[in-house]
């Protein structure tokens, strides 16, 4: 099911990718890992660290930063995550009270899995290391108020993974997700207080993960904590021929007989990301097993297209009447023309486009709301559905 961490027989490519990453966090090294969004970034890193934890032993620590509200919900979610990844259960609980000597930790089972402030579980893939269920604990610091205390708080909470590898005498990788939402806590001084942490930690290897590569790119700059702090891994997209032949192999593998050039089309029509390339085949792959046949065609594929974007229509029309005119404008020849070449004199009489100025703030509004990014030397929207919609259904 596309949406989810995909298990290893759904994964695509990124043999290279995968084994650079766990190389690294096998070193003890500290890898930033930049991605724009939809290029599977996410399945990358649970993957290393499956394989991390089942090759090489290690206790594996995985949270996502964008998904706190404040530096004390973070601190508090990232030190569950630790506890949780623990092997020895109860015993974890005294240790992390232990450890945290600036603050009273609050730890508690909750039986129905679904405390406050923990989130949901999810379904656990066959390749990923058994774990406690992630919903029935809740770590929390009712006695941290002002930001000294958080400050305390925040040096205790970091030197954890060392503390945890150290008590278990095993290798421990850390995955921090959407590293880039923790520029917004306290004012930045936290990238100041977690470089000083871990760069003495030899035991851990860590990934910092972000889906907004110029916000990573700056946080990677010279007058920021994290300069020259470890290796940088930027995701590229999957070759276009290797991932239409995965998807034919896919078909093929369930019993199904794609027609020639199927999987190059998905591919084409999703833009070549991953999440959407996997959307599309996956939709269409449902719609032809639940038709009962056994052929896949490119007559299936438009359909399933077709269907997909009937269902977005209202969320793609609201999204259209949030736009300005002069963003209207702009998002067509970015879908039209490609993204090349949109403050030229040609594109823009060609689309009634206005001067060159507003072209240019249209573009960075789009950009900043997620509806297009850059990509190389040419603008693309995120959506390939909404690409397509926009193509097909507006003027």
């Amino acid at each position: 099911m596309y949406g989810e961490v995909v298990p290893s027989t759904a994964f695509a490519n990124r043999v290279v990718e995968l084994d650079r990453l766990v190389g690294d966090l096998a070193a003890g090294q500290k890898v930033f890992l930049i991605s724009p969004r939809r290029y599977g970034k996410s399945s990358l890193i649970r993957h290393a660290l499956a394989t991390m934890s089942r090759r090489r032993g290690a206790l594996t620590v995985e949270t996502t930063v964008s998904r706190f509200s404040s530096y004390v919900a973070f601190l508090e979610g990232y030190a569950r995550a630790i506890v949780v990844a623990d092997t020895q259960g109860d015993r974890a609980r005294t240790w992390l009270r232990e450890a945290i000597r600036s603050a009273r930790a609050d730890v508690r089972w909750a039986p129905d899995g679904l405390a406050s402030g923990a989130p949901a579980p999810r379904r656990q893939a066959q390749d990923e290391p058994r774990r406690p269920p992630r919903g029935s604990l809740t770590v929390s610091f009712p006695t941290v108020r002002s930001d000294r205390d958080v400050s305390r708080l925040a040096e205790d909470v970091f030197a954890l993974p060392a503390r945890l590898a150290q008590l278990r005498r095993r290798k421990v990788v850390v995955a921090l997700d959407e590293f880039q939402a923790i520029a917004g806590f306290n004012g930045g001084s936290v990238e100041h207080a977690l470089r000083a942490a871990v760069q003495h930690q030899r035991d851990v290897g860590y990934v910092f993960a972000g889906s907004e590569p110029s916000l990573m790119e700056r946080m990677l700059g010279p007058r920021r904590p994290f300069y020259n702090a470890g290796p940088v891994m930027r995701l590229d997209k999957i070759p276009p021929d290797e991932f239409a032949a995965f998807i034919d192999e896919r078909f093929a593998r369930t019993g199904l007989r794609p027609d020639p050039g199927l999987g190059a089309a998905i591919v084409e029509l999703a833009g070549n990301l991953p999440y959407d390339v996997q959307r599309l085949a996956h939709e269409t792959w449902d719609d032809i097993r639940s038709g009962g046949r056994r052929r896949a065609t490119l007559d299936d594929l438009h359909r399933a297209l077709r269907r997909l974007l009937s269902e977005q229509q209202v969320i793609f029309e609201a999204l259209w009447q949030r736009l300005t005119l002069a963003q209207r404008s702009v998002l067509r020849a970015v879908v039209l023309d490609e993204g090349h070449g949109l403050l030229s004199a040609d594109v823009r009489e060609r689309h009634r486009l206005a001067g060159p100025s507003t072209v240019q703030t249209a573009l960075a509004a789009l950009v900043r709301d997620d509806v297009i990014s850059r990509e190389s030397d040419r603008y693309v929207v995120v959506d390939s559905l909404l690409r397509e919609w926009v193509a097909r259904r507006t003027f």
